[in-house]
């Protein structure tokens, strides 16, 4: 029987992914690649559209690529690769720039928001067309499923447009695919400021869990997070959103209900609580930074293993390329 198509990838940003990532995508992806024709990238052409330092960048790859192996994303059952490493992501992009309206990816809300903090000076070009490569990267593997947050789903949206009108134009080339959006139960907020998203940019990292922080790091963090001062395990978003987020974070890495917490801290104080938390929170994390550092250690085995699947990656994006090549008229190259 063969496996539905799927494609996801996330940028290589930071040395260390944070709590919301694994929590929003990579525990979604582990699960998924055992029933999916998965491929998974760390999309570096994407993390260039800010500025980049050339040698953080080639770090922050390795980084994200031992993070993902570390945390249950096997090499061998997905494709995990390089962005980069595979050309025809940028070769479709610029094709499809060529049937995007001006107007039309003007209207994406990230380039909007992105575009009035920075002002029109600061705003490159790259970062107008980033939903479109975000499509070539979808649209070369024939993707069936992409899962995403809520905040993605206008740039799948804009996918399936562009599937559409290059099938009406050219003939039937690209499969449409199907936004996968992931629960909204499972984002996480920032632990000092538990109505703001957690992010790598936030202006303290103090309310940021880091999948590679030493576990004696993290343990504080969780243990010094804003709860408030009326006391209850009490999921409350409105009311309550320190206890809340921490009751998320909670149920998703120990694998239990938010019930069956509350009722186990029932007329408990915040302290115990924290505690238990940091203890789950840190025994995954502890292993996942173990296995990250050894990965890390040999930089030849683990660009071996990027090598190959992106070699795996190519052999499907290219025979897609050449197809969508050939029906908008380019020669082939003999």
């Amino acid at each position: 029987m063969t496996k539905t198509r799927l494609y996801s990838g996330m940028q290589p940003s930071a040395d260390s992914l944070q709590i919301g990532n694994y929590i929003g995508a990579l525990l979604n992806w582990k699960k998924l690649q055992q029933t999916h024709d998965a491929f998974f990238s760390i999309v570096d052409l994407h993390a260039i559209t800010v500025a980049q330092d050339p040698a953080k960048l080639r770090e922050n790859t390795r980084a994200t690529a031992a993070q993902y192996i570390a945390a249950g994303i096997d090499p061998a059952e997905s494709t995990l690769y390089v962005q980069s490493h595979v050309a025809a992501h940028a070769q479709l992009a610029w094709a499809l720039n060529t049937l995007t309206g001006f107007g039309e990816a003007s209207r994406m809300t990230q380039f909007k928001d992105k575009s009035q903090k920075q002002g029109a000076d600061a705003t490159t070009v790259g970062l107008f067309a980033y939903p479109v490569l975000m499509a070539a990267d979808i649209l070369l593997f024939q993707s069936e499923i992409v899962p995403v947050g809520e905040d993605q789903r206008q740039h799948v949206e804009l996918t399936r447009d562009l599937a559409a009108r290059f099938n009406s134009r050219f003939g039937d080339t690209f499969t449409v695919p199907e936004a996968s959006i992931i629960r909204d139960t499972a984002k996480i907020y920032d632990l000092q400021n538990p109505t703001a998203k957690m992010s790598k940019s936030a202006e303290s990292h103090a309310g940021v869990i880091w999948m590679l922080d030493e576990p004696s790091v993290t343990a504080k963090k969780i243990m010094r997070a804003v709860t408030d001062a009326e006391g209850g395990v009490v999921f409350d978003r409105e009311n309550k959103p320190g206890v809340a987020n921490l009751l998320t974070i909670y149920s998703v890495m120990a694998e239990r209900s938010i019930q069956s917490l509350e009722d186990e801290y029932a007329g408990r104080g915040y302290g115990d609580f924290k505690k238990g938390l940091a203890e789950v929170v840190t025994e995954t994390f502890g292993a996942i930074r173990g296995r990250t550092l050894e990965l890390l250690d040999d930089p030849a085995e683990l660009d071996r293993i990027l090598a190959g699947n992106a070699d795996r990656a190519a052999a499907v994006a290219d025979v897609t390329l050449a197809n969508a090549f050939e029906r908008m008229g380019f020669l082939a190259r003999r």
